[in-house]
């Protein structure tokens, strides 16, 4: 009987290593190197388990040769991995909204030297009102992380409508358009978004596809059961470990 348990245990080991390296190596090779490119920030790196980068490229079908736009970028964790997706035949539109510059006058600083950067010659600094979302060529996809939420906030002063039928037009026939954001309780108050500054994915997916998308699906891939929905993403309890959706919405042709 030991020895069977022990056959036992030993197959079942095996069927999970090897579900793991399948896992790793089902990723397309440009994605890994995206990820495992030598001149991202240290501190970027230490995000990428729980960010899970490549699985949510992967989602969100970014391509060689793409145009992307990455909406409020940040400190530009996600440019840089786009940027190396795209590859030099691509191109990354990073767009950084007059509504923020007039919060914080130096929003856009990081992701121009970003830009300006060796090796980031793909990077363009787009700026302008979230009203007047829009690229110097249609887009292939459009992309936001974790400030969906923010649109809805009194400081920002955003129409919500306006800006998802900008990001329509921005896009070429047959585009996506990705979500990615803290998730709210569904019986939560319309202020979650700026007491906690999470969003219920439902109200994203009614508020998109008012502006003619349609809705091809969610990836759980940051899920988090733990996350009870309550707390400020900004808690030390939970920071970096929140409950997250990533929706995708196509521009049909």
């Amino acid at each position: 009987m030991f020895r069977s348990n022990a056959k036992l245990a030993g197959l079942l080991l095996s069927l999970v290593l090897c579900a793991g390296a399948y896992a790793a190596q089902s990723l397309p090779a440009y994605i890994t190197a995206a990820v495992n490119d030598a001149g991202r920030p240290d501190a970027d790196k230490a995000r990428d388990a729980d960010r899970k980068p490549g699985e949510v490229i992967a989602f969100a079908g970014i391509k060689p040769g793409q145009k992307v736009a990455d909406f409020l970028p940040g400190g530009g964790y996600f440019t840089r991995l786009f940027a190396k997706a795209v590859g030099p035949k691509g191109h990354v539109y990073a767009f950084i909204p007059d509504e923020v510059l007039k919060l914080r006058a130096t929003a856009a600083d990081g992701i121009k030297a970003l830009a300006a950067a060796p090796g980031y010659a793909n990077v363009s600094v787009v700026q302008a009102p979230a009203g007047e979302f829009k690229a110097s060529e249609p887009l292939d996809l459009v992309w936001t992380s974790q400030n969906y939420h923010d649109l809805h906030n009194k400081n920002f002063g955003v129409d919500v409508a306006g800006f998802n039928k900008a990001v329509f037009a921005a896009l070429k026939p047959g585009g996506f358009y990705i979500v990615l954001d803290h998730v709210a309780a569904a019986d939560a108050p319309a202020d979650v978004t700026e007491t906690l500054h999470r969003i219920d994915p439902e109200v994203v997916k009614r508020e998109v596809a008012a502006a003619g998308f349609k809705f091809e699906g969610a990836s759980q891939v940051l899920k988090n059961s733990a996350d009870d929905h309550g707390a400020k993403v900004f808690d030390p309890s939970i920071r970096g470990k929140t409950d997250q959706f990533i929706l995708k919405f196509r521009k049909p042709k």
